[in-house]
């Protein structure tokens, strides 16, 4: 293995290079990568601030827990995902936003949900328009093309045909006039 990893490459490991699960020698390419890929880094950053953010959840000391842990904020953590892909209906809307407004707790996490939604979709399209082959669309076009190649004209049927036909009936006539 090179040591130049691609930003698939790093973007693919970058969970574990934050949770410092790689091995010595893959975290020097990751670094080397980091440093010179302005754009992974970014991610990388985000991936950071999310990870220590979801730290300090687990880690809430008692007074924060009973402070904005609470049953309202339950509620916000199970419906979160439906409010920010927009499946709630409105007054669910409205209830879930009330509590993110209220809640500093819930407010933290409904920032990081759309930053991470925001960083998913880059990741996405930076994905797409990098990738200069669509293999899928490749593999239908060379179908299409193979099927027709050996797809034959109904004219051209019917001209064999007839051809064939003629010949017959001549051979057939001239059989008859020399034996």
């Amino acid at each position: 293995m090179n040591n130049e990893l691609t930003c698939n490459q790093v973007i693919a490991l970058l969970s574990f290079y934050v949770e410092d699960k790689l091995n010595s020698r893959l975290k020097e390419y990751v670094d080397d990568h980091l440093r010179h890929c302005t754009k992974c880094r970014e991610i990388y950053m985000q991936s950071k601030k999310i990870a220590k953010h979801v730290l300090s959840l687990v880690n809430y000391d008692e007074e924060t827990a009973n402070t904005f842990y609470t049953k309202q904020y339950e509620d916000f953590k199970n419906n979160l995902s439906a409010y920010v892909d927009n499946e709630l209906n409105e007054n669910e809307s409205i209830r879930i936003k009330k509590i993110a407004i209220s809640n500093p707790l819930a407010r933290k996490d409904l920032e990081d949900m759309y930053n991470f939604k925001k960083l998913l979709h880059n990741s996405f399209e930076k994905t797409r328009t990098e990738w200069k082959n669509d293999y899928s669309k490749i593999i239908i076009n060379s179908l299409q093309q193979k099927y027709e190649y050996s797809k034959i004209d109904p004219f051209y049927k019917l001209l064999g045909a007839f051809t064939a036909l003629i010949t017959l009936l001549l051979i057939g006539f001239f059989a008859t006039l020399y034996f």
